[in-house]
């Protein structure tokens, strides 16, 4: 009940944010893009803060909050911080290792980083969010993948495992060239699912407007809120990054967690390929057989 019972109103402000900054004046949609990348964190902002970390001056910041519908700063920041803490508990960064020593600090800040960064993905929305796009894609014909940049090593990943009882997948971060030419052969009920997180590339965010303006169904699997392909996705999936080091691990547990649910779904006959596939491999002496 815990996961599901808030996604409606936490993804309210959000979302009014997402809808309306594309149509503001320029300092404010940048204001807005940073609110919804530092959404976390503001509040217990005061208005000047803001306005000196988003680099914009108090009216704009005023003016922006009047289009979002508030007639005061306090009313917005209230409803930020009621939005962006999770009900049950407020994840916050564990203190740094100064004291570690030198030999397994950085082990350890990493495995702190991770942990934390687990906890901070898994809210009410990814829950939710998590759920609709297991079922598109289980409901798709052929299932597409891109990743760019660090990136494609999830979408590499995630057609590797998947590949292992579903047969229709289509590979398109290998050849970047060939792109647009696959996107206009999918068919009505392929879907495509897209890793994109900052710094955005052009190549994913055409893609993904040439996908969206043949009606294909599209799963982002992304970062922040101010994330430019959100727009045009059909479900979202926002796991947290580091400020502080690169890591994947959110999106490589995002990914398992897909397969299980994915493979669940499409049982037995999924099973039946996994137990076909262990088998030739041992056949074949691929695999190490004790």
């Amino acid at each position: 009940m815990g996961l599901f019972m808030n996604v409606e109103k936490q993804e309210s402000i959000k979302q009014k944010i997402i809808h309306l900054k594309d149509d503001l004046p320029r300092k404010q949609k940048d204001l807005c893009d940073y609110i919804l990348k530092n959404f976390q964190s503001l509040g217990l902002v005061t208005i000047k803060e803001l306005s000196t970390d988003a680099c914009v001056g108090v009216s704009t910041v005023m003016r922006t909050i009047k289009a979002l519908g508030y007639d005061n700063f306090n009313d917005f920041r209230k409803d930020i911080y009621d939005e962006s803490m999770p009900s049950d508990s407020k994840w916050t960064l564990k203190k740094s290792l100064d004291e570690t020593s030198e030999g397994v600090q950085t082990l350890a800040g990493v495995w702190e980083e991770s942990v934390h960064l687990l906890n901070q993905s898994l809210s009410d929305e990814l829950a939710y969010n998590f759920g609709l796009a297991v079922r598109q894609i289980i409901q798709a014909d052929n299932i597409n993948i891109i990743g760019t940049r660090p990136y494609k090593s999830a979408a590499l990943y995630f057609e590797q495992l998947l590949g292992e009882f579903y047969p229709h997948i289509r590979q398109l971060s290998n050849d970047t060239e060939t792109l647009f030419d696959k996107i206009l052969q999918f068919d009505e009920t392929d879907i495509l699912v897209v890793f994109a997180f900052e710094p955005y590339t052009n190549i994913v965010i055409n893609a993904v407007k040439e996908t969206y303006n043949q009606n294909n169904k599209i799963i982002l699997i992304t970062d922040y809120d101010s994330s430019p392909v959100i727009p045009y996705a059909t479900v979202v999936l926002k796991v947290a990054v580091s400020r502080n080091q690169f890591s994947i691990i959110p999106i490589i547990a995002l990914i398992d967690s897909m397969i299980i649910d994915i493979g669940k779904e499409s049982s037995p006959k999924s099973l039946d390929k996994l137990r076909k596939l262990e088998q030739k491999l041992m056949e074949n002496d691929i695999t190490y057989k004790s």
